[in-house]
């Protein structure tokens, strides 16, 4: 039940970033540390909010992995 409310905010907040994307038709100048490109206001949103997403995923992945080490016991030679 928990991954199911978790899928429903996720798509709502994506929902809700790709409209407000969707509605800004600027276009914007993003300079980065060795480049610079012009993109709408909807395609920022829409690349950021992908990325954040990622690496949410990622670091989560990580988590859940280290937790699911520390709870395997541990094999302890006896002599």
């Amino acid at each position: 039940m928990r991954f199911y409310l978790s899928a429903i905010v996720l798509l709502v907040f994506l929902a809700v970033a790709f409209i407000f994307g969707s509605q800004n038709h600027q276009v914007i100048e993003l300079n980065y540390m060795i480049a610079k490109r012009d993109m709408t206001v909807a395609m920022a949103v829409s690349i950021f909010t992908l990325i954040g997403f990622f690496i949410g995923v990622l670091f989560m992945s990580l988590f859940m992995i280290g937790k699911k080490f520390k709870r395997a016991p541990k094999n302890s030679s006896s002599r």
